[in-house]
């Protein structure tokens, strides 16, 4: 039972090394839009806290489909491009 702890507590400690922010709208941009508009850093940070696997995606471009935040209630979204241009520049990139 204790290696079920010790595999837990590496990915619970994942720190980002740097930060900047997005330039240009890319699919990782995107992706990145909605897990902070959610409440969260990235990916990362969403599976760490919600202790999840995979994360729900649309299979025809990858988006993100649905979130939780961090108070239990959902975040859905379109199959469509949701960050628009003037949104891209408040977008955090992490650097691991």
């Amino acid at each position: 039972k204790v290696s079920e702890v010790s595999e837990v507590m590496p990915k619970a400690d994942i720190k980002p090394k740097s930060m900047h922010r997005a330039k240009t709208w890319s699919d990782d941009v995107e992706n990145l839009y909605r897990f902070q508009q959610a409440g969260y850093r990235d990916e990362v940070e969403y599976k760490q806290v919600k202790q999840v696997d995979e994360v729900e995606c649309w299979p025809e471009t990858g988006f993100v489909k649905k979130l939780q935040r961090r108070d239990n209630t959902f975040y859905y979204y379109n199959r469509q491009r949701e960050c628009e241009d003037k949104d891209v520049r408040k977008v955090k990139v992490y650097v691991y």
